[in-house]
């Protein structure tokens, strides 16, 4: 089944794994995917940049400090070495071993659970090479049904469009716009992704009538938790939303959370 970003054509509310189940696995690993999957993602997003041999790897950051246990730039290594590194045990000993995926191996892991991987770029230094390489490898692979390729960075998904006129795009922003729709459609998106605290159904109702779908991305619960103790009932509002229809694709770190949040507006509605 390819992967249709609109809940009214795909017949149900995305929940999206933000680098996969990553508060429970290694972010933008095959484990996390996996995990993602078994626990009712039917999409997960990842990042990728570019390493020194031009090829495409499963990365939020362009330096390896962080996520594995090399340093330095992605672009300073080839595939091969990055192979190398061990990208599980900083987050904990149960996952030492794990490696960075290349993007053909995260396609590849997604296809076989038929679960729909939205794929970020995150490559700042080469975005043209990225933008080359990405559509070969795409095209390549078949996956243009299957994916979904965004970024904040809307001129290159406008690049990337001209590139390859098939594939569909999503535009990030954290601000919320004052004509959404006419920047979709000035980009030639399928979808825009906005955070929770700037989500608003008139907007939601405008992209759909455009034929545009929503993502909205929200914290893990125990920030929702604090807030709740404060007065702010986030999840009802959430709720309420999602049984509207006024939400496409929920996004966050936490698939179990999602899902539980996904099942009840689904019930209610």
């Amino acid at each position: 089944m390819p992967f249709l970003p609109l809940a009214s054509q795909a017949g149900r509310i995305h929940v999206c794994a933000h680098r996969g189940h990553s508060v429970a696995a290694p972010e933008n690993t095959l484990p996390a995917l996996e995990a993602a999957a078994a626990l009712g993602a039917t999409v997960a997003e990842i990042d990728i940049v570019l390493t020194r041999d031009d090829r495409l790897v499963v990365l939020h950051d362009e330096i390896l400090d962080r996520t594995t246990d090399g340093s330095g730039r992605v672009s300073a290594l080839d595939l091969a070495e990055i192979k190398r590194l061990d990208a599980g045990a900083w987050f904990s000993p149960t996952f030492a071993g794990a490696r960075v995926p290349a993007l053909e191996e995260a396609l590849a892991t997604a296809h076989s659970y038929k679960m729909g991987l939205l794929i970020e770029i995150k490559e700042r230094q080469r975005p043209d090479i990225m933008i080359e390489c990405l559509a070969r490898l795409l095209t390549t692979e078949n996956a243009l049904d299957d994916v979904m390729v965004i970024s904040f960075d809307h001129v290159s998904l406008v690049r990337l469009k001209h590139r390859l006129p098939a594939i569909r795009t999503e535009l990030i922003t954290h601000a919320r716009h004052a004509d959404p729709v006419a920047m979709a459609e000035r980009a030639g998106a399928a979808s825009v992704s906005v955070e929770w605290n700037m989500f608003d159904a008139r907007d939601a109702i405008a992209l759909h009538a455009a034929g545009i779908a929503l993502r909205v991305t929200i914290p893990r619960p125990e920030h929702l938790t604090l807030r709740h103790e404060y007065g702010f009932d986030d999840e009802s509002r959430l709720a309420a939303h999602l049984a509207a229809g006024h939400i496409d694709v929920l996004a966050g770190d936490d698939t179990v959370y999602l899902s539980q949040l996904v099942g009840v507006a689904s019930a209610a509605h």
